[in-house]
């Protein structure tokens, strides 16, 4: 057996580090993140190519959502990417846990009647009629205004958030989750509104 020589390990520079992050500047991934946030935004508006929704739509089906995280997930609540980022969440969560989405919706709607009918969501609210709602809020990216499309999904969020709150199993933290969820798409809508979102 041969002896081993103790070698003293070399201090990492700089270059080392540079090496194991890849050198993306975080500043730059973000302008790519908002430039195509926007772009999805204000180059698909007042599109009357189906196909164009239809791909709107299943971005994330395609893309991956962990793919989409990774661009906006960091991104501000008053901004284009951190608005996209919430509302493919919302359509994620909804398509993972129809049956749970339909209690909870079920459960606070005849509390929040008035964001019940500004959500849209057909009367008996099934796990189908929820699917359908969200779909058609996120096709209303290229087809309708902006605004709309945020404050849709924030009622239907807000009547998420009371029904959470009557259900026993769900936590204080799960309420407040889906409230500031709610708050932040209602509050970039009207940003929209008033032509500050960007």
């Amino acid at each position: 057996m041969t002896e081993r020589r103790y070698h003293r390990p070399t201090t990492p520079g700089s270059p080392f580090f540079e090496a194991l992050l890849g050198g993306t500047d975080p500043a730059v991934v973000s302008e790519a993140a908002d430039r195509a946030a926007y772009l999805l935004v204000r180059g698909a508006r007042g599109s009357d190519d189906a196909e164009v929704a239809d791909r709107l739509l299943h971005l994330a089906d395609t893309e991956g959502i962990e793919t989409i995280a990774e661009v906006w997930a960091g991104a501000p609540a008053d901004s284009l990417a951190g608005c996209l980022w919430r509302l493919y969440l919302l359509r994620s969560w909804v398509y993972a846990d129809p049956v749970g989405v339909a209690r909870e919706f079920e459960a606070g709607r005849r509390s929040a009647q008035v964001a019940r009918v500004v959500a849209g969501v057909a009367d008996p609210p099934g796990p189908e009629q929820l699917q359908a709602m969200v779909d058609e809020v996120l096709r209303g990216i290229a087809g309708s205004d902006f605004a709309d499309v945020l404050l849709r999904a924030a009622a239907f969020a807000r009547v998420v958030a009371t029904g959470r709150a009557s259900l026993s199993e769900r936590s204080t933290a799960d309420v407040q989750r889906m409230l500031a969820l709610s708050e932040q798409l209602e509050a970039a809508g009207h940003a929209e509104l008033e032509h500050h979102l960007a």
